[in-house]
């Protein structure tokens, strides 16, 4: 039994795609699942579409907030009203080829607490651009450098938690948008969880709402901010 997440912001142009593309992989790989759709504050008809899909089928659940959360906490509630322990939550532009769901499933299985997509390892096939790819090699060496972490991509949009371990750690990050996933691995590090990084197949999706340098000012603020906490 498997829960997937979408976390979903002004995702009208793609959620549709990326939920019938999820549910025709989980039907054809799993006896019992549920997707759900982290809809944050919305302002382009995804609500509209998502309480559709919902209808739909149902294994679809829509939650949605009239105010925006940010990425981070919309994050934090899907998981913690996911129905199962295994969860897995992935960006919706599905960069991330969906076979690996079944790689992220069996690691959660043979014990690990979280497992993660990496783009980073030397077995990975990612297809990004320059102007994408070098922040983030920067990035992470930043925080395994100033953070001590053993984890080579943190950033990746495509994690699994069993969400039973991951409990107190969701309750004690602070931020609520893109640092959540770097924040929630240091802590989870720190709290000794056992955590399975996977080389993945990705290739760049095309629309970012990500300010390579807007972000990367705010990245290594919180960066900065975790070594003093």
């Amino acid at each position: 039994m498997l829960t997937i997440i979408l976390p979903a912001y002004n995702e009208a142009k793609r959620i549709e795609s990326a939920v019938e593309r999820v549910a025709e992989f989980m039907l054809s790989n799993f006896s019992g699942f549920e997707i759900i759709i982290a809809e944050d504050g919305s302002t382009d008809g995804t609500d509209e579409i998502a309480k559709s899909l919902a209808k739909k089928y149902s294994f679809v659940t829509h939650l949605h907030s009239d105010e925006r959360l940010g990425r981070g906490k919309a994050l934090n509630n899907a998981i913690k009203k996911s129905k199962h322990e295994f969860i897995i939550y992935m960006d919706v532009d599905l960069s991330t080829d969906l076979s690996h769901i079944t790689d992220i499933y069996e690691a959660l299985k043979a014990g690990y607490d979280i497992a993660i997509g990496s783009r980073l390892m030397k077995s990975s096939d990612a297809k990004r651009p320059f102007t994408r790819d070098f922040p983030s090699r920067v990035y992470n060496f930043l925080v395994r450098a100033l953070l001590k972490s053993r984890i080579q991509d943190h950033q990746c949009g495509f994690k699994g938690f069993r969400k039973s371990r991951v409990a107190d750690v969701l309750d004690s990050i602070s931020d609520n948008h893109w640092f959540w996933d770097t924040e929630l691995l240091i802590l989870a590090q720190r709290k000794g969880l056992k955590i399975k990084e996977i080389p993945v197949r990705w290739e760049h999706g095309g629309d970012s709402k990500v300010d390579v340098l807007k972000d990367s000012i705010y990245m290594l603020g919180n960066i900065f901010r975790m070594m003093r906490r």
